[in-house]
C-alpha cells in the first residue's frame, strides 16, 4: 500500500511508530499517534469540529494535547451543562457549546422534554450557545417509553416532528439557534437491534418526519454522521438536493470509516466533490474524567456510560481521542488502504463466526485535494457554523 501521498510506502514502515505499551481497541497495533500527527503534518487548515462531546476538566487536558497534535483549532462540544465552566477553563476560546438535554437523569420524560426547553435558554444565556441538538436514534424509544403502552414509543416526542420536537426548535429558533441532528443509527443496527420495524419503523421511515422538520424549520441543519445514512450516498445526495438548508457532518468514526471503506475511494471522493461546502468535519469524539481511571464512578460495578469503557488510563485516553481524529484524517488526505487501527465490535453483530471484539474494518483513503480539504476541514464550519455564532 500507498501511505501518506508516498512519505511511507509500506506496512512494516508505519511499525516504525509502533508504541511499547499495550495493544488497545482504540490502538490494535500499538502505534504512536503523537509521531503519526506528525508524519501527517499541518492540515490544509485549522481543524473546526463540529461535533464532539467533552467533558471533565482532567479528560478535557489530555484532549487539549492531542486537538493541537492534530491541527484543531476549535470544538463545538456538546457538553453536559455543569461540565461546561471545567471544559472552558481548560480549552479557553477553542471551545464552543452545543445545547444537549441530560441523558443521565433518572427522569427521562422530563428531561427531554421541559426541561430541555428550559436548558436552552441556559446555554444561550451563559455561553452564547446558538446551536441545539435533536437525539433521534431509534434507541429513544426504549429510554423514553409511552406511559400509554404505545409499542411507537412516547407519541409526542419520539417522531422527529412530534409536538415537543417542534415546541423545542421553535424555542431553539427563538433563541437564534440553528440546529443539529442525530437522525437513523447504522445499517448494521437496523438488521440486528432494530429488526421490528413495527416498534422502530424501518430506515427509510426516520428520515420521513426529518424533511417535513427541514421544510418547516428554515434555518440551517446539521445532520450528523454522514446524515445518518453513510452507507446510502445516493440518498444523501437526494436529500442534499431536496433540502438546500441542511449540512452533514463526518462524525462518528468508526462508523463513517466502516461505511466509507465499503465503496471506490473515488466514488466517495466524488460525492465530497460534489458537495464542498455542505460537508463539515466533526469527530464524535466523548471525553469524560472516568477515561482516566480503571474504577469508573457512578454506577455500581461500572461506569456513568458504556463510554467510560473504552478507556482507563491517561495514555489510554489519548489514544482513543487520537485514533479517531487519525483515522479521519488518514481517511480524508491520504491513499492509506489497509484496516483501521480501530476495533470496531459492529462487525460481528452481523457476522459473529467471522469476526470478534477486535476486528476492524477497512479504512479506504480517498486523497481528496488541497483546496477541498480547506473547505472540509475549516471553510465549510466558518461559513456556516462560525458565521452562525456572529450574528
Amino acid at each position: 500500500m500507498n501511505v501518506y501521498h508516498g512519505a511511507m510506502t509500506t506496512a512494516a514502515q508505519i511499525s516504525l511508530f509502533a508504541g511499547a505499551g499495550a495493544r488497545r481497541a482504540s490502538n490494535l497495533y500499538a502505534w504512536d499517534y503523537g509521531r503519526l500527527a506528525g508524519v501527517l503534518g499541518a492540515p490544509a487548515e485549522p481543524i473546526i469540529d463540529v461535533h464532539c462531546h467533552v467533558n471533565g476538566a482532567e479528560a478535557a487536558k489530555v484532549f487539549d494535547r492531542v486537538r493541537r497534535l492534530f491541527g484543531v483549532s476549535r470544538v463545538y462540544s456538546m457538553s453536559q451543562f455543569g461540565q461546561c465552566d471545567p471544559v472552558q477553563q481548560e480549552l479557553g476560546e477553542a471551545v464552543r457549546f452545543i445545547a444537549f438535554p441530560v441523558f443521565a437523569g433518572s427522569d427521562k420524560n422530563a428531561a427531554h422534554r421541559r426541561e430541555y426547553l428550559d436548558l436552552l435558554e441556559k446555554y444561550r444565556v451563559r455561553y452564547g450557545t446558538r446551536m441545539l441538538k435533536l437525539w433521534a436514534s431509534p434507541r429513544l424509544r426504549d429510554l423514553v417509553p409511552d406511559t400509554a403502552g404505545s409499542a411507537w414509543g412516547a407519541t409526542d416526542l419520539i417522531e422527529v416532528d412530534s409536538p415537543w420536537r417542534v415546541k423545542i426548535c421553535e424555542k431553539g429558533t427563538e433563541l437564534g439557534m440553528m440546529f443539529m441532528i442525530h437522525i437513523a443509527d447504522p445499517d448494521t443496527w437496523f438488521k440486528a437491534r432494530y429488526n421490528r420495524p413495527d416498534i422502530y419503523g424501518t430506515k427509510v421511515q426516520q428520515y420521513e418526519g426529518f424533511e417535513r422538520m427541514l421544510d418547516r424549520f428554515t434555518s440551517p441543519w446539521i445532520a450528523a454522521h454522514m446524515g445518518g445514512w453513510p452507507e446510502d450516498l445516493g440518498f444523501l445526495d437526494g436529500l442534499l438536493a431536496r433540502h438546500p438548508n441542511l449540512h452533514l457532518d463526518t462524525s462518528a468514526t468508526k462508523w463513517v470509516v466502516r461505511a466509507l471503506g465499503t465503496r471506490p475511494a473515488a466514488e466517495t471522493a466524488a460525492f465530497f466533490r460534489k458537495w464542498a461546502g455542505r460537508l463539515l468535519f466533526g469527530s464524535d469524539i466523548v471525553v469524560q474524567d472516568d477515561h482516566l481511571r480503571p474504577v469508573k464512578l457512578g454506577m455500581p460495578g461500572g461506569g456513568v456510560s458504556p463510554m467510560a469503557e473504552l478507556a482507563d488510563s491517561p495514555e489510554a485516553a489519548f489514544d482513543l481521542y487520537a485514533s479517531r481524529y487519525w483515522a479521519l484524517r488518514a481517511m480524508f488526505e491520504t491513499d492509506y488502504e489497509d484496516f483501521s487501527p480501530i476495533a470496531d465490535p459492529d462487525l460481528k453483530m452481523l457476522e459473529p463466526e467471522r469476526y470478534d471484539d477486535s476486528s476492524s474494518p477497512m479504512l479506504r483513503g480517498l486523497s481528496l485535494e488541497p483546496g477541498l480539504l480547506a473547505s472540509l476541514y475549516h471553510g465549510a464550519a466558518r461559513d456556516l457554523v462560525e458565521a452562525w455564532w456572529a450574528r
